[in-house]
């Protein structure tokens, strides 16, 4: 009795050309899951700084400030949001590192996104001991950070208790 295991030359080029065909459906959807898992992932990381500072200004009982930094260990207010930012306990002057703040954490910049304070929150944002927040000023910080990539974006909002949510934009 002769057994044939194996494939056909037409079967193989069938096999080949369905996944060929699904591959060419299904990569496009992966690469855009990836970016809106990107996108998400850094909102969330964003959001967790904001939620630290106010947790800190009310624990400690102090002002907690967080200012863009793309050098780590200073703020810099010529640079972008999504170039880094620190989150520092600000004795001094608002939203400037003086000689006695201390640094409390550095986050590093975003990958392919791009963040906006508005002129709201342009360079800083700070915490007050009963969770307020502040930004340019002095005013009230309410306002909104836009977090962009190519496509799509979020929205981080703050309201008038200075509470931060974000929500979902379907273009930037």
């Amino acid at each position: 009795m002769l057994v044939n295991s194996g494939f056909t030359m037409l079967e193989l080029m069938i096999a080949l050309s369905i996944g060929a065909i699904l591959a060419t459906i299904a990569v496009p959807s992966y690469q855009s899951m990836m970016v809106q898992s990107r996108l998400a992932t850094q909102a969330n990381e964003f959001l967790t700084a904001l939620h630290f500072s106010r947790s800190e200004a009310v624990k400690r009982g102090i002002r907690i400030t967080m200012c863009k930094s793309s050098s780590g260990t200073t703020c810099t207010a010529g640079s972008n949001w999504q170039d880094g930012w620190i989150v520092y306990s600000d004795s001094g002057t608002a939203g400037t590192m003086d000689g006695s703040d201390q640094i409390l954490r550095v986050f590093p910049a975003l990958k392919g996104s791009t963040m906006d304070g508005g002129s709201k929150f342009a360079d800083w944002i700070a915490y007050l001991p009963n969770g307020s927040s502040r930004g340019a000023g002095g005013l009230v910080g309410t306002g909104t950070f836009t977090l962009c990539n190519s496509t799509k974006g979020r929205k981080i909002t703050i309201n008038g208790t200075g509470r931060p949510y974000t929500e979902t934009m379907s273009s930037c």
